[in-house]
């Protein structure tokens, strides 16, 4: 939805960009944001798409919008504003200083402790989900894999039914990559009926399982949360757990399949697979966040009013020449690295530490039993949203 920009807003800042399906998007997702990065672009613009809202342009201004928590305020995520507002999840739509006790609550089931505990699990997983598709010689590899792996691990560690995973997923994707045949409201709903059972089955009570553990922390002096706290916290994790990482190892497969030297580079050097990771996630970030301005202000050239929706396109960040040299090239080897894939500061994803792990078990299993591929067709296809996505990833090898 395109809309005439506010009196505030002067026509030298107006855009007409579409952070959720950028120009060009559909056959080349990264190349889509380069104009928003020339030097003549101001450093913030108003685009008139998704009900209009502000957007930073530079790398820069990103990484310092993710940190100013007293300018900026998390309590919508996603836009057009007004949907936004009615989309609430724990701990992300919260600021200071009641974010940081719900924060608390999922690095505890989610820090490095928790995490490297079950690379055994993943492995044994990722293994038995290559060996399926090894004898075909080809795979649809966001169907076989990428879709497949972060969501079982995910609904182990919750203690949720595997066969209500595709439900989930469906729901999930009318909420990121809205296409109309379902409101995102209509689709949180749905995700809310779903979590409610097996959320008061287990509140209150003693549980092992990741949800059980999150739900029954203690907050703000030792209270125990509401059933509506507990409900919308376990929807932000199953949001996160069913969708970011996959599109992330779809963009990292779609990449090795297509750059020949740096995939045998990591098949003789695999000592080096941790960093590749980090490069990877710099040069193929896949998640548009929104914030909302507290006050009126002027920031970097734009006179914003309380209340303003602004988009951190954090595919800017790591893109922008400004940040890191010869930024479209990813280079294995580069030393220091600027990029937002999973935000900053206090809001950044607690899910960091599964998400690096289940790409470097699936970049090593993958390269032992599959060194050489390629894609099936060039004719890929990539989709905007909340959080990017490769369509269809058909791979091919002998």
């Amino acid at each position: 939805m395109n809309q005439n920009p506010p009196a505030h807003v002067p026509a030298s800042l107006v855009v007409d960009f579409d952070v959720y399906s950028p120009p060009g998007s559909q056959t080349d997702f990264y190349s889509s944001w380069l104009p928003l990065l020339r030097d003549e672009v101001p450093p913030m613009v108003w685009t008139t798409a998704n009900g209009g809202h502000w957007m930073p342009t530079k790398g820069e201004v990103v990484k310092q919008m993710w940190g100013d928590n007293e300018r900026f305020s998390n309590r919508i995520s996603i836009v057009p504003k007004e949907v936004g507002e009615q989309f609430f999840g724990i701990p992300q739509s919260l600021d200071p200083p009641k974010h940081q006790d719900f924060r608390m609550l999922l690095t505890g089931v989610l820090g490095p402790k928790v995490i490297n505990k079950m690379e055994a699990d993943v492995r044994a997983l990722a293994v038995s989900l290559i060996e399926a598709v090894l004898p075909r010689g080809e795979c649809e590899f966001t169907r076989d894999y990428a879709g497949v792996l972060p969501v079982r691990i995910f609904m182990r560690m919750v203690d949720l039914p595997i066969e209500d995973a595709a439900y989930l997923v469906e729901i999930n994707e009318h909420i990121i990559r809205p296409t109309g045949e379902m409101s995102v409201m209509e689709a949180n709903e749905k995700l809310h009926d779903y979590l409610r059972k097996p959320v008061m089955e287990r509140l209150g009570k003693d549980g092992d399982d990741m949800l059980s553990r999150m739900i029954n922390g203690k907050v703000e002096g030792g209270r125990s949360l509401t059933p509506d706290e507990a409900l919308n916290m376990a929807k932000l994790v199953l949001q996160g757990g069913i969708d970011t990482v996959s599109n992330l190892l779809s963009f990292a497969m779609h990449f090795l399949a297509t750059n020949p030297d740096h995939r045998r580079r990591l098949l003789t050097e695999p000592d080096i697979i941790p960093a590749a990771i980090e490069e990877l996630l710099r040069r193929f970030p896949v998640i548009c966040t929104a914030r909302m301005v507290k006050e009126d202000m002027r920031y970097f050239g734009a006179d914003m009013r309380k209340g303003d929706a602004v988009v951190m396109p954090n595919p800017l960040h790591g893109l922008d020449e400004r940040e890191n040299a010869d930024a479209f090239r990813p280079d294995f080897d580069r030393k220091e690295r600027s990029h937002s894939a999973f935000g900053q500061g206090i809001h950044r994803c607690p899910g960091a530490y599964l998400a690096r792990l289940e790409a470097r078990v699936t970049i090593e299993e993958w390269l032992k039993r599959i060194p050489e591929f390629r894609l099936a067709t060039d004719d890929i296809r990539f989709r905007g949203g909340v959080i990017a996505t490769v369509e269809l990833l058909p791979l091919v090898w002998s």
